[in-house]
């Protein structure tokens, strides 16, 4: 199995090699140009690692689980993202590749005595290994990542339990909170050249730690929730020793990062935001919407008192005469005709032609739905960030586990304000806050469901995040369209064939554990509606 191989490429010559051929060919095979795993500096590696976790998780949450929580849609080349047609295409070698270099860079600095670079490793290899569990369930934990440099100690390793995944997370992450606890001079080594999430600063690191296990322990929290009570309480009771990201100077971001484009713009051209977020984002007149869209370019109107044939652009509004939508078998419903924004509805059966769309094409040039707004077109915008974990996710957990009447030492309602002043800072429209939070469908109304759905707007562009709160608590209430794999959508990737057919076995000991439902036929129990152990039980989503 690819994944299981080294980061590090080693000439293994035959022991029958007679010994001058071997010195030659030891050194006309050395690079020059490569890194020793005996003698690199784990910041040499770190890099690699930090710059990799950043752009899988940006380019998962603004990809296709973004049309999984109906953030996005395309109106070209979209049945994956829009239809859940995913098939077992989602491959994690990738995600392991990340975790081989994290294991060198924890194990180098382990030989080295750098503390600081152990801590930050341990962070990183729990982001990771908690991405991998939440998209797939259960996966190669304890034999994910090759255990010796250059070797095949697990070709075929097991699939720990998802349960067993998470509970070594959580044990990672209090590690990596004693181990950053230090000021930054104490530390005798420093990653402050190769930091592009904190610039080497141990005191973020560690609130990085103990807000991922705030994240994990709400994740568990329908599985155990004795455990999840008693550990957020005491996080929460001792600030100093379990320092969190409370605002959005301390968020774990990436800088600079932008989708990708070609020169024709097709790929900005084609993602489009969802009606389902442009919907409830109007309903509380979200000041956030005017930054991530534009308005229609051309709205449209049907009038009974237009003459009959009527079908013209009359100053900027196309006016339509209800005959003409009978004529071609458009119902009035199926169109939107709001003036400021629209969105393209979910697995909706021909988006090219949404809103009578004159460009039929794939990637079409649609001015009756909303366009993204330019800074998805430009390098370099100051807003576009790699974000990994931000305050206002971190407010938005403390206010559900106050919600739960859990010690946390402000009530559910501050926490809620709290994290959406924290979104709206985060997008440039902070001093709109409290014009917003007045809107009635905004106002705290001491629901789940109001923090969730307010949780799930604020993660535009880090779905991920808001996939694994619908799965726990069924928020948003999402309606699949008609064009949809599936009449919900789904909770999981496929385990890929690559992995069914080289590690059979383990495999299939995995499958056991999972859930099938009413949604895995026809795929069996390797299905994306198929439910891992975070879920079994809970009734949720679906």
């Amino acid at each position: 199995m690819k994944y299981i191989k080294s980061i590090f490429v080693s000439l293994v010559l035959s022991a029958a090699t007679l010994t001058s051929c071997q010195d030659y060919l030891v050194d006309l095979n050395s690079n020059p140009n490569g890194i020793d795993p005996k003698t690199a500096n784990p910041n040499a590696v770190l890099a690699n690692v930090l710059s990799a976790t950043g752009m899988t998780i940006t380019n998962l949450g603004y990809g296709d689980l973004a049309g999984v929580m109906q953030h996005t849609q395309k109106d070209g080349w979209g049945s994956s993202h829009n239809e859940y047609d995913w098939g077992a295409s989602n491959d994690w070698s990738g995600y392991y590749g990340i975790l081989r270099n994290t294991k060198f860079v924890y194990d180098r600095s382990t030989e080295l005595s750098y503390p600081l670079q152990q801590g930050v490793a341990l962070v990183m290899k729990s982001m990771v290994f908690g991405l991998i569990t939440d998209l797939y369930g259960d996966a190669p934990y304890a034999e994910g990542v090759s255990g010796e440099l250059g070797g095949d100690r697990y070709t075929f390793p097991k699939f720990d339990r998802q349960e067993d995944i998470y509970t070594g997370i959580l044990k990672d992450l209090e590690e990596a909170n004693q181990i950053l606890s230090k000021s930054k001079a104490e530390y005798n080594s420093t990653i402050e050249p190769v930091d592009m999430y904190y610039k080497g600063d141990p005191a973020k690191w560690r609130k990085l730690a103990n807000s991922l296990r705030l994240r994990y322990l709400m994740r568990i929290s329908e599985k155990k929730p004795d455990l999840a009570k008693t550990e957020i309480e005491k996080m929460l009771a001792n600030p100093q020793q379990y320092p969190l990201i409370l605002s959005a100077q301390d968020d774990c971001n990436m800088p600079s990062w932008t989708p990708v484009f070609d020169v024709s713009e097709s790929t900005y051209r084609r993602v489009k935001m969802c009606a389902t977020l442009v919907e409830a984002m109007r309903a509380g007149k979200d000041p956030r919407l005017g930054v991530w869209a534009k308005k229609v370019q051309i709205p449209i109107a049907v009038r009974d008192s237009l003459p009959a044939g009527t079908d013209a652009i009359v100053n900027g509004v196309r006016y339509i005469s209800p005959d003409v939508l009978a004529a071609k078998n458009i119902p009035i419903s199926e169109l939107n005709q709001n003036r400021d924004y629209v969105g393209i509805p979910p697995a909706y059966m021909a988006p090219a032609v949404y809103n009578l769309s004159p460009d039929p094409n794939q990637a079409s040039n649609n001015p009756h739905v909303s366009w993204l707004s330019d800074m998805y077109r430009v390098f370099n915008s100051p807003l576009l960030k790699s974000r990994l974990l931000s305050a206002s996710e971190v407010n938005f957990i403390l206010a559900e586990a106050a919600l739960k009447n859990w010690s946390v030492g402000k009530s559910a309602e501050a926490y809620y304000e709290e994290a959406i002043r924290q979104s709206l800072e985060t997008w440039g429209v902070g001093a709109q806050f409290d014009a917003f939070i007045a809107q009635p469908a905004v106002a705290f109304k001491g629901t789940q469901q109001q923090i969730i759905e307010q949780k799930w707007i604020a993660s535009w562009q880090a779905a991920i995040e808001s996939w694994a709160d619908y799965k726990r608590t069924g928020f948003p209430k999402l309606t699949v369209g008609s064009a949809a794999k599936r009449e919900v959508p789904p909770v999981r990737f496929y385990y890929m064939r690559d992995e069914q057919n080289l590690n059979k076995p383990n495999v299939d000991e995995a499958l056991k554990r999972l859930e099938e439902t009413p949604y895995t036929n026809p795929d069996g129990p390797n299905s994306a509606w198929s439910k891992p152990w975070v879920l079994q039980g809970t009734g949720k989503p679906w």
